[in-house]
Order: structure tokens, then sequence, then C-alpha cells
């Protein structure tokens, strides 16, 4: 294998694992990849199990029953069988659904803590103090502000030791940015490269960024709100037929019973389909991109 192929499969392995190596060879996170732990992906998977099991037994139960509508050996089989596969289907949809939104969730917590960064920034340039000293004297802030184990306080200590190993502070955001997957913080990195290099005024530009963002966040927010009403009349959507199955199989039976025919398995997988491919297609519709 040559050099040039052994670069690009650590590229390749880099954009497919959560955590890389920083320019100071700090352990550090790749905000682009989210993947879940051993206990959160068992919680999900069993729940998403138990709802697609029981969406598939409240669909397809009773299959195989005998002349009387009395329940036979099949009837029991095929209750188990079809459960655990709709169970499984249910898995491999809402894992990678979940994972994305969990991976989201993560961007948007570190922009809003990178925002609150730039303020304590712009202030301690305003203050007379140099660039080094400035990420020196926010650390402290955000660390009372977030916590110790917070995204942007683990992000500044890599700044610092890389600063203190002569590394160029502006290499050091582009690599955040890069890692980021927050065009905000991507952009930023690369002003503040190009005017650090240049002589620009530090100051006003972190002022400026800091207010882009802002406007953006609240931009964001009254949108969201919104959407919110139409991401609740989606997921009433879904779950209203399901509802409406349960209703009906309980209320009359002998009505039901239409759902075990070939006819009536025929309908019921077609519908469901139909409303899968609603709901992704909605949430792709819902899903504004900032």
């Amino acid at each position: 294998m040559t050099e040039q192929e052994e670069h690009m499969k650590r590229e390749k392995k880099a954009k497919l694992s959560q955590y890389v190596q920083s320019l100071n060879n700090m352990r550090v996170l790749n905000y682009n990849v989210y993947n879940m732990g051993k206990m959160e992906k068992l919680l999900y998977t069993l729940l998403a199990f138990a709802a697609g099991a029981a969406v598939g037994y409240l669909f397809y139960g009773g299959l195989g029953k005998d002349d009387y509508g009395n329940s036979t050996q099949i009837t029991y089989i095929c209750n188990v069988v079809i459960s655990c596969l709709v169970g499984f289907v249910a898995v491999r949809l809402f894992i990678p659904v979940r994972t994305r939104q969990l991976c989201v969730k993560r961007q948007k917590e570190l922009r809003n803590q990178f925002a609150d960064m730039l303020e304590a920034l712009a202030t301690s340039l305003s203050a007379g103090k140099n660039v080094n000293d400035s990420f020196q004297g926010i650390y402290g802030d955000m660390k009372i502000q977030y916590g110790k184990n917070a995204y942007i306080v683990y992000e500044i200590q890599v700044i610092l030791a890389g600063v203190n190993n002569n590394i160029p502070i502006e290499d050091l955001l582009m690599h955040f940015g890069r890692r980021s997957g927050v065009k905000d913080i991507e952009n930023f990195a690369q002003v503040f490269s190009t005017a650090f290099r240049k002589g620009g005024n530090l100051k006003d530009i972190i002022q400026n960024t800091h207010e882009i963002i802002h406007d953006k966040m609240s931009i964001e927010m009254d949108i969201e709100s919104v959407v919110a009403s139409n991401k609740m009349e989606q997921n009433i959507m879904i779950v209203l037929p399901i509802l409406l199955v349960g209703f009906i199989k309980m209320t009359s039976p002998e009505f039901a019973s239409n759902f075990a025919s070939g006819s009536g398995i025929i309908a019921t997988t077609i519908a469901i389909g139909c409303f899968v491919a609603a709901y992704f297609i909605g949430q792709k519709i819902l899903d504004i991109k900032f």
C-alpha cells in the first residue's frame, strides 16, 4: 500500500470516527459523527423493537385462525414471527434517525456555547488583552458558565494546549471548525485565520460574528416556533391510524377480522408503507437548514 493510499485510508477512517486526534495529539470529538454508547443504543433498540412489535401485532395479529375464528398453533407462530420482524424493521429505521437527531442536537449545543465564547472573547479583546491571553481568560469564564465537561470548555483547553506547544492558533481554530460541522464556526475560523495573519481588527470581527450568530439563532427560534405545530400535526397523523385500528379491534372484533384476510393484509401493508414514507418525506420538508 502506497503512502497516499494509507493517508486516504486514515482520512476516511477519521470521517467515520466520533473521536479524532487534534493537531497536538489530543483526543477530540468529531461533531459530524455520533456513536451511541452501549446502554444508550440498547435502550433505543428495546424501545423501537417494543413499539414495532406492538404495531406489528396490532395490524397483523390473528392470522391463521380456523373457520370458527379460534386461534390455532399457526396463529401463535405468526404472531411471534411477524411481531419480531416488524420490531427488527422498526429498529433499523429508528436508530439512524435518532442518531442523526442526537448529532444535530449536540451541534446546536456547541454552537450556542460558541456564541457565548465569542461574546466573552470580544469583551476580553476590548479590555486590551492579546488573543492568547484572551483565550486563557475566557477558559475560566466558560468553565464557570457551563461546567468543566462542556464541549466549548474542552475545545478551549485543546486550543490553549496547542498554543503552548507552538501550534498557530489559527490552525487550531481551523481544525476545530472542520470537526464541528457547524458552518458558523467554520466561517469564523476562516475569517479569523485571514485577519490574524494580515493584522485585521480581530475585536470587530469577533463582535460582528457574535452578532450574526445571535441573529441567526433568533431567526431559527422564530421559524421553529412556526413549524412546531406542523411537526405536532405530523406526529398525530402517524399515531392516529394505530389508535384507530386498536379502537376498531377492541370495539368491533368481527369487523377487525377483515384485517386478517388476504385483501386486508395487502391493504394494511400498503397503508403502513404510505405512512412510513409520508413520515420521512415530512421530516425532510420540516428539516429547515440554517
